[in-house]
């Protein structure tokens, strides 16, 4: 792992109000403790960022989402304010930027991206899903910008 993105992991932990409020406290041993959990937790999400098929990250009014199959970690801040998502997509995860989006029930009616890798063999109804890739056709088509697009690229 590089030493830069500890840095930013280990800067977010300690940032965080209830760690700031333990080393206020004196209680510094148990503040670098949970600290310490916490870097481990989101070095393990950007492993799984990295090694799962539809692992993605997707930003738009409604806060930004880091997608890991069946974990979501989430916050309602712009991915400018979310190191661990902003991390995730400098190392490479797609990233789906939905805050151009302007028709929102088109979006809402759009399937889910499939948990697991598997495709889903009826992509209708209610509870439907499609790979990552045929998600993102569909959100691009609705205005969505993309960055570390997953798809092979066309050759004309």
């Amino acid at each position: 792992m590089q030493t830069g993105v500890l840095r930013v992991l280990r800067a977010t932990a300690a940032s965080w109000w209830r760690h700031r409020e333990l080393r206020r406290a004196g209680q510094t041993g148990l503040a670098r403790k949970l600290e310490r959990k916490a870097v481990l937790r989101d070095l393990g999400y950007l492993r799984q960022a990295a090694s799962l098929p539809n692992a993605h990250v997707i930003c738009g009014e409604g806060g930004t989402f880091l997608h890991l199959g069946w974990t979501t970690v989430s916050t309602f801040a712009p991915i400018e304010r979310f190191p661990l998502a902003a991390l995730a997509v400098a190392r490479g995860t797609p990233f789906i930027d939905i805050r151009p989006v302007t028709d929102g029930i088109a979006f809402a009616n759009l399937p889910r991206v499939t948990r697991d890798g598997s495709v889903d063999p009826d992509p209708c109804g209610p509870g439907r899903a499609v790979s990552l890739t045929t998600y993102i056709d569909m959100v691009e088509k609705l205005g969505a910008r993309i960055a570390n697009d997953p798809r092979p690229r066309q050759s004309t």
